[in-house]
């Protein structure tokens, strides 16, 4: 029998490429010191039994038989799927409490957080070696999370909450994953406290940039999302409707402003640029995209005034999160958030997938 476990992974936040990962677009994410933890013991017999006291809620199965994803976002019975047919052969039982400092439906990546210590998890209990590799650990997660309901999201969250630290994703197939060395002190993320439907927005905008797509290549045959120019494309843009126009050119735009960000990440960042380039994406995601809310807004404008470098929203919009990057002027951001009737918190860059045996 084997002896209790933890496994800790942590949230993220998307500091460029909002709304490109699912698009095959590169991405630059990072991972924070909000963390998720699943507490694993042996039970005597075959059950598994899952506690949320965050929640609240719980779990019971048997995951020897037939598992039935029977609500919507079911992810830790898909996990399960996922892994029979990778071969996991379930027998024993456990008994799993969850716990988590990373905020609720966000845009902090809670629910990739919660699929990746799923698969992590798993995988050490029945002692497979890729409990031990971030990157089967992501795309397994991905699977479960997204693949098995047909979803709208893309690999950002999953590879960030396992591999840890500041990465750059470029999510073409097959996805590559680079490690970028440089730090961002001063960055704090802000909850509006208002609940987003994640998978609402992610159809509506995936599906908005992909009809935009297949319409200015009937104008412009052999357009490429991930290489055409802007300039090249705008001309065709007139002949789109409005949505759809600015949709793309958002895209488009900010598949550039994450080029030019990674230039800058390679090596020490001028804070200045970076926050120039957090506020110019944020720009076209409330603009462009129309994700941002007055609530967000608001709380961006309070850490513009008291001396944040750039801030942008987190996450897929509508409500969640906002970051703020504000080297020396941390303590003054939080406060200024706070007063919006909003929560904020300092955060840092954190290692990912942590499995620690119990004593």
């Amino acid at each position: 029998m084997h002896a209790p476990f933890k496994v800790s992974v942590p949230g993220r936040v998307c500091l460029f490429g909002e709304h490109q990962d699912y698009l095959g677009l590169a991405v630059i994410a990072m991972a924070v010191d909000r963390r998720l933890e699943i507490e694993a013991r042996p039970r005597a017999d075959n059950v598994y039994r899952v506690q949320m006291p965050d929640l609240p809620d719980e779990l019971v199965l048997v995951p020897s038989g037939e598992i039935t994803c029977d609500r919507p976002r079911d992810y830790l019975r898909s996990g399960i799927n996922v892994l029979k047919r990778e071969g996991l052969a379930f027998g024993q039982g456990w008994d799993f409490t969850v716990r988590s400092t990373i905020p609720i439906g966000a845009g902090c990546a809670s629910s990739s957080a919660l699929t990746v210590a799923w698969i992590a998890a798993n995988l050490y209990i029945h002692g497979d070696p890729r409990a031990l590799q971030p990157i089967e650990i992501a795309r397994l997660a991905h699977r479960a999370e997204v693949a098995e309901f047909g979803e709208p999201g893309g690999m950002m969250d999953h590879y960030t909450c396992s591999l840890g630290g500041l990465i750059h994703v470029d999510c073409a197939d097959p996805v590559t994953v680079t490690p970028l060395e440089a730090d961002l002190p001063g960055l704090v993320l802000g909850h509006s406290g208002a609940w987003k439907d994640t998978t609402a927005i992610l159809a509506d905008v995936r599906g908005g940039v992909e009809g935009a797509v297949a319409a200015i290549r009937e104008l412009m045959p052999g357009f490429d999302l991930k290489t055409t120019p802007l300039g090249m494309a705008g001309h065709h843009f007139v002949a789109l409707p409005a949505d759809q126009r600015d949709r793309l050119a958002a895209s488009l735009a900010n598949r550039d402003i994450c080029q030019d960000a990674l230039m800058f990440l390679r090596s020490r960042p001028d804070p200045r640029r970076v926050g120039e380039l957090l506020s110019l994406h944020h720009q076209m995601l409330r603009d462009k995209l129309g994700v941002s809310t007055d609530k967000i807004e608001a709380m961006i404008a309070a850490a513009m005034g008291v001396g944040a470098l750039g801030c942008k929203l987190n996450g897929s919009g509508g409500g969640g999160t906002m970051i703020a990057l504000a080297p020396g002027k941390t303590d003054e951001v939080v406060a200024a958030i706070k007063r919006t009737g909003a929560e904020a918190w300092l955060i840092h860059k954190a290692p990912g997938v942590d499995i620690q045996v119990l004593l």
